[in-house]
């Protein structure tokens, strides 16, 4: 259980309250321009993001973690490796599909936050897309559970989700509903958070 602002104690109800807010802040976002003057591909444009998503929820909102985290089996970078990591992924080439969806698989594999690193990641590789292809996805076209599993396997083989992703572009890259969808498809079923990271000691 997550300390929150909130003061929310049950796992089920803090899950509805952050998929509420984490919702309204993106379409704010989304609204004020403040994407546009964010540089996309780069670690701060993520931290603002998500700081923008969950400051309301979380006093971590935009912070790098301190905790190891896993999801399932799978083992996120190290704390001490964090910030290399980081610096590595910043560095990567972001002009074509294939390595926008690399450095989006490698900062996966990084997820700096201790919470909410789906939806903002998913906003800024839109944001990557955007700039360098003029295109979004189309999240109601990627299935939830293809998604999840290609993302799970990307570490090893991404051409899974390179393959899933490129099938969803658009070119309708103001379209506000698109967008919403990136939030939408996360990882609530009936309100209750089934895909939560969990802390390692």
């Amino acid at each position: 259980m997550l300390q929150n602002k909130l003061g929310i104690t049950n796992a089920a109800e803090l899950a509805r309250a952050e998929e509420k807010i984490s919702k309204k802040k993106a379409i704010e976002l989304f609204e004020s321009g403040y994407l546009d003057s964010l540089r996309p591909g780069t670690y701060m444009a993520l931290a603002e993001i998500h700081k923008y998503l969950f400051e309301e929820i979380y006093d971590f909102a935009g912070k790098l973690r301190d905790v190891n985290i896993a999801k399932g089996n799978f083992r996120f970078a190290p704390v001490m490796y964090l910030k290399a990591a980081l610096d590595n992924i910043e560095k990567m080439p972001q002009s074509t599909f294939d390595e926008i969806i690399g450095k989006y698989v490698e900062m996966n594999v990084a997820h700096p936050f201790r919470e909410g690193n789906g939806r903002s990641a998913r906003i800024w590789l839109d944001l990557m897309l955007k700039k360098e292809l003029n295109v979004v996805v189309d999240w109601s076209k990627v299935d939830k559970e293809d998604y999840l599993m290609a993302m799970e396997r990307s570490p090893v083989k991404d051409i899974e989700i390179k393959h899933l992703l490129k099938q969803a572009l658009t070119g309708q890259v103001h379209d506000r509903d698109i967008y919403m969808k990136g939030i939408d498809h996360s990882y609530y079923y009936e309100g209750y958070a089934v895909y939560r990271t969990k802390e390692l000691n």
